[in-house]
């Protein structure tokens, strides 16, 4: 039974090292598909919506206001503010979390 157990105990030095290796490219592997494909997508997603962002649309801000869209630069925005729609705000265009389309529910 001595036998046994000295043979089974001789293990390759590099054999673990790789192991090793193994398990941390797999870690590294699983920390981005759950981590940070899912922030690129949404990266995509938010650039998708602001640059179908129109004139007229209505906006929701990371500030929680709500606004209509009107006027539009390469990376700035008017809004326009309010029931009586004489508060004219410009802002960047990654200040909207939110857009709603005039025709949408």
């Amino acid at each position: 039974m001595g036998i046994i157990l000295a043979e089974g105990e001789v293990v390759g030095g590099t054999g673990s090292f790789w192991g090793i290796m193994l398990i941390y490219a797999l870690m590294i592997g699983a920390m981005w598909f759950f981590f940070m494909r899912p922030q690129s997508k949404e990266k995509k997603k938010v650039a998708a919506m602001l640059s179908a962002l129109e004139i007229g649309d209505c906006v929701h801000t990371t500030a929680g206001f709500y606004g209509i869209v009107i006027d539009i630069t390469d990376d700035m925005v008017i809004v326009e503010f309010g029931n009586n729609r004489n508060c004219r705000i410009p802002m960047d265009k990654s200040a909207i979390s939110r857009v709603e389309k005039p025709g949408e529910n």
